[in-house]
């Protein structure tokens, strides 16, 4: 990525861990496990870090003490990712400030997912994008206005194919898969319908391609999904 967006991995479990870390590489974050809240802690204290994802039982430190001084102390945007199922559990984190809680076992692609949503939020209220607009080539993306251009003409976009570019802009290296794409946009569990996400990317590419024929935007990554054209 162009600006590098480090996420701090809490997580005592090895191979949870490694599992997480490998989530967040592919969506082209950059991780850092730590496997106690004593060693997190050394983490916060020394990094600067735009998410962090916490497992409420560690040894040391417990997850909600940590949770408690992170957002105590910054505006980090933090996921708990818990094996802990109890609704109260739930309640206590997200009113003690967590973004979001993901319970275990989870599914690969909701956390990739969710980790994308919570990162775009924050992107707008903390300042890691620090004008409102997003360029690519020669698209212009007005986050205030919603509106589109590419090459100085502006694009008829309707609101799902305008927060489908959003997000591909958002994180211009990232390959989003069809599940990344209809998760993050339809805030839905993506059962395997391609047909939904086939036609807003065709849709897309249409348009784009009417303003400017002699660039392409957006490829297709076989098996994988697509991403924004370098």
């Amino acid at each position: 990525m162009k600006d590098s967006i480090n996420i701090l991995i809490i997580e005592d479990d090895e191979d949870i861990n490694r599992l997480l870390c490998n989530i967040v590489s592919k969506s082209g974050y950059s991780p850092k496990p730590a496997y106690s809240g004593t060693e997190a802690m050394i983490y916060l204290d020394s990094g600067k870090w735009d998410m962090v994802l916490i497992d409420l039982m560690l040894p040391g430190l417990s997850g909600e003490e940590i949770l408690k001084q992170v957002t105590n102390e910054s505006n980090i945007p933090v996921i708990i990712i818990s094996a802990k199922l109890e609704t109260q559990s739930k309640i206590s984190a997200l009113r003690a400030g967590a973004d979001d809680y993901i319970t275990k076992p989870f599914d690969i692609e909701e956390v990739s997912a969710r980790i994308d949503s919570c990162l775009r939020r924050y992107r707008d209220l903390s300042g890691l994008v620090n004008t409102n607009q997003l360029t690519h080539k020669d698209i212009v993306l007005d986050m205030d206005a919603k509106i589109v251009t590419v090459n100085g003409t502006q694009l008829k976009l309707t609101a799902r194919e305008y927060e489908i570019l959003l997000l591909m802009m958002s994180s211009p290296n990232k390959v989003f898969s069809k599940a990344n794409l209809f998760e993050s946009v339809w805030n839905e569990k993506f059962y395997g319908d391609d047909n939904t996400i086939n036609v807003h990317l065709s849709n897309i590419r249409s348009k784009l391609a009417k303003a400017n024929g002699d660039e392409e935007y957006i490829e297709t990554i076989w098996g994988m999904g697509y991403k924004l054209k370098s």
